[in-house]
């Protein structure tokens, strides 16, 4: 049995495959960045799951493409805690930018951008994966990602910079007081996790010129930041994965155009390409 898993701050998604390369099973987890938690977490929500925990036995190979994983030491302390759980599986750990360079099935090259809870950005040549910036996650990177747009609800919400029916209807939607704000932020084990649910509200009411403009800036952010870090950018098709690229194409598509770039596809899940790749590898 093989497991192909994607993994975020906020979800993991798995995929079990049989000797025949065919799902066996799917299942979804809280996500297992090794950036952000610690061994305890990371292993609960592992074995707590209950499909996984019965076949960790099984298991002969493990293919997990995760957030987080951009450094040798975080892959080596995964890897560590996969060795402990699936000790019969030979296990395979990447960063989540060759998931997105796969997911995507080309063989021509492209610019690869993740935009979910976080945010990255690579260069596919055809061949090899490139990257220029280490992510240092979500306190001082990841512009245009959930985490982002929900640090800039709350900075304008408390700076008083909201106009006043977004304001209620965000107050509305959120217990927005400054204890409950400080207990996630400071306290809680998931502080990019909280941002990312808070910023789903500037996602599900972006019609306004309020929520245009802030989006706007951020994937402005990004591109300036992240995308013309390559220079190929300026000649490749520029394509997209994650939950918060497939809610703001459009105003993905208009912010390309600003800076004369080209837009490829965008990819949602990336983890049902991944198991295609992955079913003859038993």
């Amino acid at each position: 049995m093989i497991l192909v898993a994607d993994s975020g701050s906020t979800k993991t998604s798995w995929i079990a495959l049989n000797s025949k390369g065919e799902t066996f099973f799917k299942v979804e987890t809280k996500g297992l960045n090794p950036a952000v938690f610690d061994k305890k977490t990371l292993v609960k929500r592992i074995i707590s799951k209950n499909e996984l925990y019965e076949v960790k036995d099984k298991v002969k190979k493990i293919f997990f493409y995760g957030a987080g994983c951009g450094t040798a030491t975080a892959r080596k302390y995964l890897y560590e805690i996969f060795n402990e759980i699936f000790n019969n599986a030979e296990v395979n750990i990447f960063e989540d930018t060759i998931a997105a360079v796969k997911c995507l099935q080309t063989n021509k090259p492209a610019v690869v951008c993740i935009l979910g809870t976080g945010s990255n950005c690579s260069y596919f040549d055809g061949v090899k994966t490139y990257q220029k910036i280490v992510s240092l996650g979500y306190i001082v990177m990841d512009d245009a990602s959930g985490n982002y747009y929900g640090k800039q609800l709350l900075r304008d919400f408390y700076y008083n910079k909201m106009p006043l029916d977004y304001a209620n209807k965000f107050a509305n939607s959120y217990d927005l007081s400054a204890d409950e704000i400080k207990e996630q932020l400071y306290k809680n084990k998931n502080p990019n996790t909280y941002l990312a649910q808070i910023g789903r509200f500037l996602i599900e009411n972006k019609s306004s010129d309020y929520a245009q403009n802030i989006i706007k800036i951020g994937l402005r952010s990004f591109v300036e930041n992240q995308i013309l870090q390559f220079e190929e950018s300026k000649t490749t098709p520029i394509y997209f994965v994650g939950s918060i690229a497939h809610f703001l194409q459009d105003e993905i598509v208009d912010v390309l155009n600003e800076y004369n770039l080209q837009m490829g596809k965008i990819v949602r899940h990336p983890i049902l390409n991944l198991a295609k790749q992955h079913a003859n590898d038993n």
